[in-house]
């Protein structure tokens, strides 16, 4: 029979025998689970894969790369025949050329996508029956790392090029190990949005304009210096460079960043930048208020910096302006961190920008060109992708970056840009509400009341009919350093969905604070890519202790690994009031009927350990609702096939503060303030200072996330009266602004207002008038 040879780990093995016709095979077949033999993910773990499995159900390296194309990756765990022609097919539909290297090793290069996110593809060694099935992760090319991208070296020269004083040699570098050629080709691509905005005929185009060195070394650098283009190639603005290889049907390259192409544009442009960019910014300003406007239905921005990283359900990081990398705010001066809205806005899939300067106070555009603006095209894209505005980081570029190049960087009219694109205040903003589980496991709910559940099974967490929004947790016993069994359980693992989302599932590992994330039951890997585009939800996980999960209707799930056991806060929005159950209560703000079980009984929170353990009880799932993967023996065992909720583990209810326990004294020295009975317990239960300051720092951390979310009085932007001036930025309750007129102007109204606490400014409208000018009047009109 045909022999197959299967590579496992990276060492070949023997070569193993087909299967035999009755057999069950994974040709065509992965993700499924047969009569004999398994062709799911959790085969390996279960140990009842199909003999083929790793011959049809694909392991590749790298797993992702741009979403512009041109990776190169590698065919895991199967040798090819060194003469076969592979070609790989994604999305059923895109074909690239693959090939077999000498080694046997299969090699696939991805294609140009519209989207982010996991792309399936196939592969066939005879171009017509693709048998083989895996999957491609494509990413923003603004989240790649730096390593994977075509650098553009001193990227202000090539964004000012031509412009007063900018000119020279460009310079552009690359890892050349990346492309797999000895020579190559350096192209320019154009970028376009065609057809009518928000009609079926707005489509989006990338263009190969022209080469700008040809067959030139695969050394990892090439310098040129540019000359300006002529209609049509000078229609294009913005675009990315190319290095690809010089081998005709070899399409692994290596993409540039999207940029102003400054450097390409017409012979007018260099001969008067700033006037060239003004006619383009006035035609802009013509488009915008010909096509809907977007700004009503996008998100407010939060008050403060502190908000607005503590949102993690509806906001996160914007990567060109990051605290926690250095601040390197390029587009924004005088801000030190900015967010971006998750998702894209309702009807235009528009975007929200909110930055904040070192004190944590919003910068605005009002105020400064460095304030933060909305967009028409979300810089991160929207689901489903593929067309305009909702392509991922182009889009944006089309519509509120290369537009700000023409009204800002390359001439002085910003008015026309920040008419169309003001920063939002943050008068309309309500900050979400927060739960949490923590410890062994102790739960804070939505309203505030706290108390302890220490059962064994699957229990749910939060359910929203009204979202469609399920989050469950399961629980397992601790065990002390020694081995033995403590008569308390922990959070091990967390799985959730909302409406028809890919399944997120999150739990503990052998290794100390480390989590596991899986996507429908498949373990995925953030070894390359820290934010993932799923199937109605995001997930981010910067390191190995922290996952944050991001759903659509702006719930988030925060959990972290810490001190051995994991830890878990829920976000709500307060669209979510009166619409949850679980064990994280009913969010009404009346923490008395946040115990309320499943068929509607209320527990008060201070009642007996007992009662309250019979109230988590009644929250056990169902194997028919349970969204947990079951991928070990015991697993299938003890939550499958078991109880969901093991009435035979009583839990320690109490802990007995003996004196003459050592470990006592330490305890009570340790556990004092906010979280100090959360502490005490599990220190003197597991006889664990370690878990005990765990719990008392989670808590404590729970406790400073609600003070960062506290609702802030806003009284909205002030503007300086005209002929004059004002002092000061900050809008919120407390703040005051003073205004002062230019010489020759005398101040009228009020010279100082404070923002009150109903979120409107004391005083009156200040003006500034000469001797000749009147003051504007009030006109009221009594109709009889």
């Amino acid at each position: 029979s045909e022999l197959l040879t299967v590579v496992v780990m990276g060492t070949r093995h023997p070569p193993l025998k087909a299967p035999h016709s009755g057999a069950q095979s994974c040709e065509g077949r992965c993700g499924e689970k047969l009569a004999v033999c398994s062709c799911h993910s959790t085969c390996d773990a279960l140990m009842d894969c199909c003999v083929d499995f790793k011959e049809f159900c694909l392991e590749i390296s790298p797993h992702s790369g741009s979403l512009l194309g041109g990776t190169d990756f590698r065919i895991l765990n199967v040798v090819f025949d060194p003469s076969a022609t592979l070609t790989c097919r994604f999305k059923s539909e895109i074909v690239t050329q693959g090939f077999v290297d000498v080694d046997g090793v299969g090699h696939c290069v991805s294609p140009m996508l519209f989207e982010s996110g996991w792309i399936p593809f196939e592969v066939s060694t005879d171009g017509v029956n693709y048998n083989r099935a895996g999957r491609w992760l494509s990413a923003h090319h603004s989240k790649l790392d730096v390593a994977f991208k075509l650098l553009l070296v001193n990227g202000t020269q090539w964004q000012y090029y031509g412009t007063p004083g900018v000119g020279g040699v460009l310079l552009m570098v690359w890892n050349a190990s990346l492309i797999n050629a000895e020579r190559v080709n350096v192209e320019l691509w154009g970028y376009e949005e065609t057809g009518e905005p928000y009609s079926e005929h707005w489509q989006a185009d990338w263009t190969y304009l022209y080469t700008v060195g040809k067959d030139v070394l695969n050394n990892g650098a090439f310098s040129f210096t540019p000359k300006p283009t002529e209609v049509p190639l000078s229609n294009w603005h913005m675009g990315t460079s190319r290095t690809v290889a010089h081998t005709p049907g070899n399409v692994n390259a290596l993409w540039s960043g999207a940029h102003a192409l400054a450097y390409h544009l017409e012979e007018a442009f260099r001969r008067d930048s700033a006037g060239w960019a003004l006619g383009k910014c006035i035609l802009w300003d013509e488009e915008e208020k010909r096509i809907p406007n977007f700004l009503s239905e996008i998100i407010d921005c939060p008050c403060t910096l502190a908000q607005a990283r503590a949102d993690t359900g509806r906001f996160h990081t914007d990567y060109g302006c990051d605290i926690e990398k250095g601040s390197v705010c390029t587009y924004h001066p005088g801000a030190v961190h900015c967010v971006r809205a998750i998702q894209g806005s309702p009807a235009y899939a528009a975007g929200q920008q909110c930055c904040y300067d070192s004190t944590g106070a919003q910068v605005l555009t009002g105020d400064s060109i460095g304030g933060s603006t909305p967009d028409r095209g979300h810089d991160w894209g929207a689901p489903p992708y593929q067309k305009p505005p909702r392509i991922p980081g182009f889009s944006h570029w089309k519509y509120d970056v290369i537009t700000f190049y023409y009204c800002c960087l390359w001439s002085d009219n910003c008015d026309y840009y920040f008419t169309h694109r003001p920063s939002s205040d943050c008068r309309t903003y309500q900050p979400p509400k927060a739960a949490s589980v923590l410890g062994d496991p102790h739960f804070i709910t939505f309203d505030g009341a706290t108390y302890t559940f220490n059962g064994k099974g699957e229990y749910v967490l939060l359910q929203s009919a009204a979202w469609s929004l399920s989050v469950q947790g399961r629980t397992g016993p601790m065990k002390s350093e020694n081995g033995s069994v403590i008569m308390a359980t922990r959070l091990s693992s967390v799985a959730m969905k909302e409406m028809d989302s890919d399944v997120i599932e999150v739990r503990l590992t052998d290794r100390l604070d480390h989590l596991q994330v899986l996507m429908n039951q498949e373990e995925l890997s953030f070894s390359e890519q820290s934010w993932m585009d799923l199937k109605g939800v995001f997930v981010f996980s910067a390191v190995p202790q922290n996952v944050t999960v991001m759903f659509p209707s702006g719930a988030g799930v925060e959990v972290r690994g810490r001190g051995g056991v994991m830890a878990l806060t829920v976000l709500l929005p307060l669209e979510f009031n009166n619409h949850t159950q679980g064990l994280l209560g009913k969010m009404n703000d009346n923490p008395a009927d946040d115990l309320t079980s499943s068929d509607g009984v209320i527990t008060p929170a201070n009642s007996s350990p007992q009662d309250i353990f019979t109230f988590g009880a009644g929250w056990a799932v169902s194997n028919e609702s349970s969204l947990f993967t079951y991928d070990s023996q015991l697993l299938l065992n003890e939550y499958h096939f078991g109880p969901k909720h093991d009435p035979s583990f009583i839990p320690s209810f109490s802990v007995t503060e003996d004196p003459s326990d050592t470990l006592l004294e330490p305890t009570l020295r340790m556990c004092s303030g906010v979280g100090a009975e959360f502490c005490k317990y599990d220190a003197l239960i597991s006889r664990s200072l370690e878990l005990g300051n765990s719990t008392l720092l989670t808590q404590r951390s729970h406790a400073a996330t609600m003070q960062d979310l506290q609702l802030v009085v806003s009284c909205g932007w002030l503007q300086p009266p005209r002929r004059g001036h004002k002092e000061g930025t900050l809008y919120l309750q407390g703040a005051k602004i003073s205004f002062s007129c230019d010489h020759g102007y005398c101040l009228h109204g009020s010279q100082e207002r404070v923002c009150q606490e109903d979120g409107q400014w004391s005083g009156n409208d200040t003006h500034c008038v000469s001797g000749n000018e009147n003051v504007p009047l009030l006109t009221v009109i009594i109709v009889a």
